[in-house]
């Protein structure tokens, strides 16, 4: 029986054999620590009876206005156990997570133009290709930005395909403008709302050591 749960920081150590895949992107521990702390709700793991890890998905929320959206960062499954539609259970948790808790309009993902089987596999889950992203992976071959209109997005706009392909440098100029707007859907965010009371207790108590320290002078 398939478990599927959080992430976790042990889960770090046991992965490895599931990013053997050449086509399955593999960061450093900070990016995934990264992710863990910011996005736990984005962060799930499958397993296996006897705690054997069957894949997992890595996303994340992110932008401002009818661009706040889901975004699937990696999501990967270990060959032994493909064709059991685990990726697509994967893909559903994440999607119904930026839908339901935090509210996106879409979401969103960049995959290899030559990853034919991913491609259709996305295709079959309701994606469609909103642009091509050229030289997107190690400056070398184009991405392809795929995306899933939520239900916040009741016309649709958001995955109307772009006329013309971009670059990365393009993609870099979006995630500038996004600025402090990001943030405060971050802070605001329901998964992060946790975070948000912990920062407001350690101004409060910074607040009240500074006052009365000025006080006492």
């Amino acid at each position: 029986m398939t478990t599927i749960r959080r992430f976790c920081c042990n889960d770090l150590l046991r992965f490895a054999s599931v990013n053997f895949d050449h086509l399955t992107e593999t960061f450093n521990m900070s990016f995934y620590m990264t992710y863990l702390a910011r996005w736990p709700d984005y962060f799930h793991v499958a397993e296996a009876p006897g705690n054997r890890v069957m894949g997992y998905i890595m996303g994340k929320v992110e932008g401002q206005g009818e661009s706040w959206h889901g975004h699937v960062t990696a999501v990967t499954v270990a060959p032994e156990y493909r064709r059991q539609q685990l990726a697509k259970k994967l893909m559903n948790l994440l999607e119904d997570i930026s839908d339901k808790i935090d509210k996106g309009y879409f979401v969103d993902l960049f995959v290899r133009a030559s990853n034919t089987p991913a491609i259709k596999m996305y295709e079959k889950l309701g994606y469609v290709i909103y642009r091509r992203v050229l030289r997107y992976y190690s400056g070398e071959e184009d991405g392809l930005d795929m995306r899933k209109a939520l239900s916040r997005d009741v016309e649709k706009k958001s995955i109307i395909p772009l006329k013309r392909p971009v670059t990365p440098d393009e993609l870099e100029c979006v995630n500038d403008r996004v600025g402090l707007g990001w943030l405060f859907n971050y802070l605001f965010s329901g998964s992060s709302a946790f975070l948000f009371c912990i920062y407001t207790l350690l101004f409060y108590i910074i607040f009240t050591f500074v006052f009365l320290m000025y006080d006492a002078l």
